[in-house]
């Protein structure tokens, strides 16, 4: 894919006025532009004080200086024009504290979005447009136009920490252009932080050095705690030296493409992968890890967690370890069938049988609408899972179970071994999906358990039927299955073309996700194998820029002592599971196979090596003996905390998931076969693969 903007961005250094915008422009679209009015602005009690702007020089090709004063500082701002994945500028600011007193300030650069149209934000991996819908059940920062209540996380302002983002960088779109400030995670003054406010005064974007979070802070739950806003202490006569980039694009809303590829490209050159093992010794040990912790004979089930302190899970009755098992999502069909598949191919017959008992389980359990039910517990017996409503079922996890029922099936077929309950229920489950599909193609986001009517239509929750169907048309021949596929990839096509697609996760209601993105990746990369049609290549190429905007590009500095600092845990690579649950995950596992291929249809290497990023980066943390980071031998947690959100930052989650144990497994069978392209080998860890530092 071409990752040039299509629009020449120009630049221009408005010395009359005192300042300089950066502006984008195409004959016929309106012009707008990045309007820096000072130099930037700092805390006082009582409001903010700004730095003028006294001249803008030229000082070459592509270069130019904005200086100026005011009673406590003085600045230069030097700016560079490049031009390589994209044009941008480089700015590096010299700041100089001018008072006779020590004084603890907080810095802000930013700029005025110029142009019609009210404002969209996107923070990569934090805020993507409003960020949440008003209807929404679930509690995580809002933007609204016209404010609200910060108490109840909706504002027309939001600031946050730098480490909340995949990239720290914030986007904002109005109908004339994109523009965009990316910064690193720390400077000289500490960790910082990237914001922005749009209302009817105007538009604004901003680098905060050291971070702000304002007007509140959202730490997980469903009530925020206290703005938070760092300061660094300014000795008299000290300069700080501070870095940051400016770009300039069209509306396009997927603008923001190249400017990732370019953060990307510089941050690769700068941030190392550190994965401890290669793909081999990682599968062998999340099969030991998903049948040892997580198979449960007696019930035929994966546990969904498993917790790392075996002696404290005895004393409370075993309660750290989940009771549970969802059919698809976090537990299930995807994992089991991982495990059978590990087990036939290494004759290791217990996980063989342990996987096809798990999907024997499954199959048994069709709810009265005639799809799957959700999940299944100890002493409850078949339940709906976490959805919003006690009596729905939701519809990517029905149809991601059904998805590997049929893999698993076809799996067996080849070796000669046939299945016919996981056939009549992958065919119920399938006819179920056509018959409810909308003439649209919209194949609707929750079903009611016992009557199976759509209880909700909006959002793509239904989107991962098209992979299900696609792969079920082969597998059972039921060529009209192919034909529903394709006429739900016209319906679920607006939400890539909206670089804005929600409803996957059954527990975080019409929010935009990672696990979004890659049920994208799958349906459209299917849809293309299936009739070659370079639409649905294109919409799997743009879903799979969708998804790079969740993922790291850079190495988080952890705090000193924690556990992750201590084992060296390198987090480029890693996926942010959602900007309303924001830790580190290794969902992106999911789609690996269909991102290789991908790579090989486009031609296009920057997948190939994102994609080698996320596995890089989860060939870390796989238990390898009893009592590695006080796990046991085969356990992978769920959660790699980034930042101040449930829990401080450098934590890990002391609990095994059976998803991120099965999805390891299942992600590094696939990649075996592409381990010349990959050169993962390259990338070990030289010796000292999580060690202590």
């Amino acid at each position: 894919m071409n990752t040039k903007p299509e629009l020449r961005v120009e630049w221009a250094a408005d010395a009359a006025g005192r300042g300089v915008t950066v502006y984008s422009e195409r004959r016929g679209h309106p012009h707008g532009g990045l309007r820096f009015a000072s130099l930037f602005e700092y805390e006082m009690q009582g409001g903010r004080e700004c730095v003028p702007v006294a001249s803008v020089e030229p000082e070459g090709e592509g270069r130019f200086r904005m200086s100026g004063a005011d009673e406590r500082f003085d600045a230069e701002l030097r700016w560079v024009h490049r031009d390589d994945v994209c044009e941008y500028f480089e700015v590096t600011a010299a700041i100089r504290y001018r008072g006779s007193e020590a004084r603890e300030l907080s810095i802000r650069i930013g700029g005025e979005l110029l142009g019609p149209g009210r404002p969209v934000w996107m923070i990569p991996g934090a805020f993507y447009k409003e960020n949440r819908f008003k209807h929404n059940f679930r509690k995580y920062p809002r933007c609204d136009f016209e404010g609200g209540d910060p108490g109840e996380m909706v504002s027309d302002f939001w600031s946050f920490r730098a480490d909340r983002a995949a990239l720290p960088a914030v986007f904002a779109w109005n109908d004339a252009m994109c523009a965009a400030l990316c910064v690193d995670e720390m400077s000289a003054v500490g960790l910082n932080g990237p914001g922005f406010r749009g209302n009817a005064e105007g538009a604004r974007i901003w680098l905060d050095f050291s971070y702000r979070e304002e007007p509140v802070t959202f730490i997980g739950h469903a009530e925020p705690a206290a703005k938070d806003a760092a300061t660094y202490t300014f000795q008299p006569g000290e300069t700080v030296e501070l870095r940051f980039r400016v770009y300039a694009a069209g509306a396009d809303p997927h603008a923001y493409d190249p400017f990732i590829r370019q953060m990307y490209k510089i941050h690769q050159a700068e941030h190392g992968l550190n994965p401890w093992m290669g793909l081999e010794e990682a599968a062998e040990l999340a099969a030991h890890g998903l049948y040892t912790w997580h198979y449960h004979p007696g019930h035929r089930i994966l546990y969904e967690t498993a917790a790392f302190d075996r002696e404290l899970n005895n004393n409370v009755r075993g309660l750290g370890d989940r009771p549970h098992m969802h059919v698809g999502w976090v537990s299930g069909a995807p994992y089991a069938c991982a495990l059978l598949m590990y087990g036939r191919k290494h004759g290791h017959s217990k996980y063989a049988e342990a996987g096809a008992a798990v999907l024997d389980k499954i199959a048994e359990g069709l709810s009265p609408s005639g799809i799957f039910w959700a999940s299944w517990i100890v002493d409850r017996g078949w339940t709906t899972g976490w959805n919003p409503r006690k009596n729905w079922l939701q519809a990517r996890t029905i149809a991601e179970a059904t998805l590997f029922m049929i893999r698993a099936l076809r799996f067996e077929r080849e070796r000669g071994f046939e299945h016919e309950d996981w056939k009549r229920a992958a065919l119920s489950n399938l006819r179920f999906a056509m018959e409810h599909q909308r003439e649209d193609g919209n194949f609707g986001s929750y079903y009611d358990c016992e009557q199976g009517t759509v209880e909700e239509w909006d959002g793509a929750g239904g989107m991962l039927w098209i992979a299900a169907l696609l792969e079920g048309a082969d597998v059972l021949g039921e060529p009209e299955f192919a034909r529903a596929a394709a006429r739900a990839g016209g319906y679920y096509e607006r939400f890539v073309r909206d670089e804005y697609i929600y409803g996957a996760p059954e527990d975080v209601h019409l929010t935009p996700t990672s696990e979004d993105a890659y049920n994208a990746v799958v349906a459209y990369v299917l849809l293309y194998e299936h009739d070659r049609d370079n639409r649905w290549l294109e919409l799997a190429a743009s879903a799979a820029d969708w998804m790079m905007t969740f993922r790291w590009t850079y190495n988080i500095e952890f705090p000193r002592h924690s556990l992750l600092r201590q084992y060296d845990f390198r987090s480029r690579g890693a996926d942010q599971a959602s900007s309303s649950n924001q830790h580190l995950h290794n969902y992106g596992l999911f789609c690996v196979p269909e991102m290789l291929r991908l790579w090989k249809y486009t031609g296009d290497a920057y997948y190939l090596e994102r994609t080698r990023d996320h596995l890089a980066c989860f060939l870390q943390f796989i238990a390898r003996e009893d009592g590695d980071f006080n796990a046991y031998k085969g356990m992978v947690t769920e959660r790699f905390y980034n930042t101040n959100c449930f829990q401080p930052k450098g934590m890990m989650l002391t609990l095994s998931h059976s998803w991120c144990v099965g999805l390891v497994l299942y992600a590094a069978q696939e990649a075996l076969a592409w381990q010349d392209e990959l050169k993962l080998s390259d990338f070990l860890a030289k010796g000292r693969g999580g060690t202590a530092s």
